[in-house]
């Protein structure tokens, strides 16, 4: 679950970005040769790593990727565990000698749960090469889905969380049944509320699709091939999935929430809207290029959060943390 969510993909772009700053690393957790244990996950092994690591001396730098705010309207039952979660994750983050989160929204809301550690901001990152739009990506998408040449096509990436936004972008969908509205990405369903399995399952206009989770070429083609990236999530550390479709030169809608504070910008980089209504008159007018194309200024936005620019952050940090 955790290699096909954003933390997943956070792991493989450090490894990209270290490897680019020339920063040696293992993930072998049996390893000892090393200097830093850097951690990204908060299962049930992550405290005992931990102690580990500190029994030996190192310095232990935790990676940030959840709180209890984005943990609220994810799986099955976690309204009602969200206080102990809170608990718990605030016991594993307090082991860190520095703490690392992708934004500053992000920062703030560890600070409010009274952490005492040093926090640094550094974005996940995103691999612009991969990204750069390619007319064979496309050309395999567009047939991977059987799309004809005037479709117009609107996707968006998550897990099926209502938290992502799941259930505005299907009432959205049912808005437009003469575009086409894709939902790439998958969790079991057993592990989701009901009504988000509904959806899921059978209870969607025909005009939606959920292929469930889809790396590589045709991904990669759909995000700049599609007429629009719309996000309607509640709740994030900052979105992978909005820095990979801003490097694909796509227009993206977003809701209007904190976490883009500082890097998106509405009607400069993006576009944002509060409700369906708003998101629907948005996205019309966006598909219909009745608004003007932000595509190239939000590719320009994630220039400063190439891997090799994260590479070099990181390396930073890695310093000063063992002097």
């Amino acid at each position: 679950m955790l290699e096909k969510s954003g933390i997943g993909r956070a792991f493989e772009h450090q490894k990209s970005a270290l490897a680019s700053a020339g920063v040696e690393y293992t993930t072998d957790t049996k390893s000892d040769d090393y200097d830093i244990l850097h951690i990204n996950t908060y299962g049930i092994n992550s405290r005992k790593i931990i102690q580990h690591a500190k029994k030996q001396g190192k310095k232990v730098i935790y990676h940030v990727h959840s709180n209890a705010e984005d943990f609220e309207n994810s799986f099955l039952g976690s309204n009602t565990i969200r206080p102990l979660y809170k608990k718990y994750i605030v016991s594993l983050y307090s082991l860190g000698d520095q703490l690392l989160t992708p934004t500053l929204y992000a920062k703030h809301i560890l600070q409010s749960y009274g952490i005492q550690k040093p926090i640094d901001v550094v974005s996940n990152g995103i691999n612009l090469a991969q990204f750069q739009p390619d007319t064979k990506k496309e050309q395999e998408f567009r047939e991977y889905f059987q799309l004809t040449p005037e479709q117009k096509v609107i996707i968006s990436v998550g897990l099926y969380f209502r938290r992502k936004g799941i259930i505005d972008f299907v009432e959205v969908a049912r808005r437009f049944p003469q575009y086409k509205f894709i939902w790439f990405g998958h969790i079991s369903l057993y592990s989701v509320p009901k009504e988000i399995r509904k959806i899921v399952q059978y209870d969607h206009p025909k005009n939606v699709i959920f292929p469930g989770y889809i790396k590589g070429d045709i991904i990669e083609g759909a995000y700049s091939n599609a007429d629009l990236f719309f996000f309607p999530s509640y709740e994030e550390t900052e979105g992978i999935v909005v820095l990979e479709a801003l490097a694909s030169r796509q227009n993206v809608l977003v809701r209007d929430i904190p976490v883009y504070e500082g890097w998106l910008q509405d009607k400069q980089n993006c576009y944002m809207g509060h409700n369906n209504t708003e998101f629907s008159q948005l996205l019309e007018d966006i598909v219909e290029q009745k608004l003007p194309d932000l595509s190239q200024n939000g590719w320009q936005t994630v220039q400063t959060k190439s891997i090799q620019h994260i590479g070099n952050k990181l390396k930073t940090i890695y310093e000063t943390v063992l002097s």
